[in-house]
């Protein structure tokens, strides 16, 4: 079975990194002490606060294994390996929606870096998705689950 591919812009590989450092040393001292307290109060079967604690261990031991398997699975996307003009993971990509006058502009990352609210946009989405590969000038239609739409590629960095 073949594994899954991460694509991570070199920010976003140093962000996971950092968390991870984060997560391995601070925060789990920080749950092993709040278990040890908890495992002091008493009757194991009967506390609250030692299952809340034994549940919060769980969830940052998974969040180590996923990010530690994405870091293991990871391209990195270095912005010179970027060609000129051609949307790309990586490229921050200015477009104008069909019946617009407006200019909206996006970078595509990973699903990993994935922010909408701060227009970073995953690869997989369905814009990323139709306009990847493509030149400046391009009017690219997009299935999306709200139904199909045009964008025009206005400018690619």
């Amino acid at each position: 079975m073949r594994q899954k591919e991460f694509f991570l812009t070199s920010e976003g590989y140093l962000e996971l990194e950092t968390e991870l450092n984060f997560l391995k040393t601070d925060k789990r001292e920080e749950v092993l002490n709040t278990l040890k307290e908890a495992r002091a109060l008493g009757d194991l079967s009967e506390n609250a606060e030692y299952s809340a604690a034994r549940e919060d261990q769980g969830k940052l031991e998974a969040r180590i294994k996923e990010i530690e398997h994405i870091l293991e699975h990871a391209t990195i996307i270095e912005d010179t390996a970027v060609e000129e003009g051609i949307v790309n993971i990586g490229s921050t990509v200015s477009l104008q929606y069909d019946g617009d006058d407006e200019i909206e502009e996006y970078r595509i990352v990973g699903s990993q870096e994935a922010d909408p609210f701060n227009n970073k946009i995953s690869n997989e989405s369905p814009i990323a998705a139709a306009i990847l590969n493509k030149k400046v000038g391009s009017v690219v239609e997009v299935n999306s689950p709200d139904g199909v739409y045009k964008v025009k590629i206005v400018n690619v960095a």
